[in-house]
């Protein structure tokens, strides 16, 4: 279990984020939640499994590609979170299908506060959006916070 201030436990928001907007709004709202509760952030991106190439060298080339946009995406987001609250977020960056990676990292770490995942403003949800907000949504090991990429700054300060 993660701890601070002499043992008391963190809370901790895990932030799957991507290159949409709305999991760079999910990430404004957890940084803020962190804040005020005086909990912490971790910034989980995720890496697509790369399709079958005929040529191991091409797909090599194509995950390792895959794998340098997802850490540059999450330093830039750290950056920004770091500069805006201070706070200093873990980093994930994890190659699979998104439904399993999630429900692997929340297993292991049973101390997380809440998963934090942004809601598109239009369009047809993620697949990791449609399962926590599906039909396994009761059996999730800790609470899901759905954050519509539509709100705004004002919007996230008041909500959060």
């Amino acid at each position: 279990m993660r701890t601070y201030n002499g043992g008391t436990a963190m809370r901790t928001y895990l932030v799957v984020i991507d290159e949409g907007e709305e999991s760079r709004v999910a990430l404004r709202f957890a940084a803020r939640r962190a804040a005020k509760t005086g909990g912490a952030i971790e910034i989980l991106a995720l890496v697509a499994p790369a399709e079958f190439v005929q040529w191991g060298g091409v797909q090599a080339a194509m995950e390792e590609e895959a794998q340098l946009r997802a850490e540059a995406l999450v330093a830039q987001a750290a950056g920004e979170l770091i500069e805006e609250t201070g706070l200093r977020p873990t980093i994930t960056v994890r190659q699979g299908e998104p439904v399993e990676v999630v429900r692997a990292i929340l297993e292991d770490r049973p101390d997380t506060a809440a998963l934090v995942v942004g809601a598109p403003a239009g369009g047809a949800p993620s697949p990791l959006l449609a399962y926590v907000a599906g039909i396994d949504a009761g059996s999730m090991p800790c609470p899901v916070m759905i954050i519509p990429g539509s709100l705004g700054d004002e919007a996230l300060d008041r909500l959060s």
